[in-house]
């Protein structure tokens, strides 16, 4: 029995699996480019172990692309099929039900991997991931809060943990202990980039564009080597440069940073769920704002035409729609909201959410693209108190916020378009009035 890098058994056929374990884990804990290749040849040398299907089918999950559920649930039942410690037996059955559209199920399991070994820095980052995606920012900080005690600076992965400390904080609200937690792990690995990007979130929520300015561009040399996280750590500093008025530096940082087409990392996985989120939100609030986005909206679309049934993602479907109904494709965005529509009738967690509110934000999105402004703003109203359970932080679902605010200042539906800043009021400390999206229309309602 080898163990890893924090001391826990591992079923592994020799010390050089172990390494390798080890460095897969640190590297997806990194958001390392390399970690598929590191991956790969932790299989190559144990390819029997029961870890081994674990992180094949959890990397599969991870893309929230519907291609990839094949993949993962042939991993599922390896790693179901092999065995080995409690632990990793339950690892295996948390990887079965998030593969089978049981999030909810998943999240318990490692819950209860958590309370048992506390410093299972897997099961920490992949609840904190699963818990992002579903919107359960008390659920993710709850459990980061249980196992810190058990958590110290002479642990390997102890800067990693407090990147999600802070970013879990963050999205409660708990700013002050966030930012603290965020620092300290950059301080000790400057290349931390979920770090980075929790201080990022902590400056974007109270305003302090600037210091955000100055916080990314201060680390983005340290970013060689990351994922396309790098694009959403851009997207983040293009959202400061916004919020000042600075459309040239937003279209810039589109065309050579989140957005740059000839990217190695774009060009690999031209239709990553997170990039087209960037992308399009991005776009959506410029076009808002009378912004002239040239042909920019064209290669979304074409991206969401290949991905016209996959559901898998609920916050990417919105964005989906967005490009779409920005392109003029009404039919394309007729046949994905049948998918929707469909998936929502499923079982399991993502149906559920889906039908809450995935498909009256599909509707709305495509209300507002065909200038119906009315029915946009009657779509998505029962949702509003749902939508956090589509996914995404506070700052990337404002994008709906500013959608249905938009449609009911121009239906002349005052009273909707107070509600809605009342709630973005509530959610962020920055009022309305100081926010690019929400100002000119909380000025018209104002009285």
């Amino acid at each position: 029995m080898q163990r890893d890098a924090h001391g826990l058994p591992v079923t592994l056929s020799s010390a050089e699996a172990a390494t390798a374990f080890d460095a897969v884990v640190s590297a997806y804990l990194a958001y390392a480019q390399d970690a598929p290749q590191k991956l790969k040849a932790f299989v190559a040398l144990d390819p029997e172990a029961p870890f081994a299907g674990i992180l094949r089918g959890s990397f599969a999950m991870l893309t929230y692309n519907a291609a990839a559920l094949p993949s993962a649930r042939k991993s599922a039942a390896l790693a179901v099929a092999a065995g080995g410690t409690p632990r990793e037996r339950a690892h295996a059955g948390a990887l079965s039900a998030w593969a089978d559209g049981e999030s909810d199920q998943a999240l318990a399991i490692w819950e209860a991997i958590l309370a048992e070994h506390p410093t299972d820095a897997l099961a920490v980052r992949l609840h904190h991931f699963v818990a992002f995606w579903l919107g359960r920012g008390p659920q993710m900080a709850a459990a980061i809060e249980r196992v810190g005690p058990h958590w110290d600076r002479d642990l390997t992965h102890w800067a990693s943990y407090l990147a999600c400390r802070c970013f879990a904080f963050e999205e409660v609200g708990r700013y002050a202990e966030a930012e603290a937690a965020g620092r300290r792990a950059v301080e000790l690995v400057p290349t931390d980039v979920w770090a980075a990007h929790g201080v990022a979130h902590v400056l974007e929520m109270q305003g302090r564009r600037g210091e955000g300015i100055a916080w990314l561009d201060g680390l983005e040399p340290q970013w060689q080597g990351a994922n396309s996280i790098r694009h959403h750590l851009l997207w983040h500093r293009a959202l400061f440069h916004h919020e000042r008025g600075d459309r040239a530096a937003v279209l810039r940082l589109y065309d050579e940073g989140f957005r740059n087409l000839n990217s190695p990392l774009t060009q690999a996985l031209p239709d990553m769920f997170v990039d087209i989120q960037n992308a399009a939100s991005m776009l959506f609030r410029l076009s808002l704002q009378g912004v002239d986005v040239g042909d920019r909206w064209t290669e979304l679309a074409d991206k969401a035409e290949g991905r016209l049934d996959d559901t898998q993602s609920a916050f990417t479907l919105p964005h989906w729609m967005m490009a779409l109904g920005a392109t003029g494709r009404f039919h394309q965005a007729a046949h994905l909201l049948h998918a929707v529509a469909e998936a929502a009738r499923g079982t399991g967690t993502n149906a559920a959410i889906l039908a809450r509110s995935g498909l009256p934000a599909c509707r709305a999105v495509l209300h507002h693209a065909r200038g119906e402004h009315e029915q946009a703003v009657a779509a998505l109203r029962p949702a509003l108190s749902t939508l956090g359970e589509l996914g995404g932080s506070h700052a990337q679902q404002a994008v709906l916020e500013i959608l249905f605010l938009d449609s009911a200042a121009k239906a002349g539906l005052t009273e909707d378009a107070r509600t809605l800043l009342e709630r973005a009021a509530g959610r962020c400390p920055v009022p309305p009035a100081r926010r690019v999206d929400y100002a000119a229309i909380a000025r018209q309602v104002a009285h």
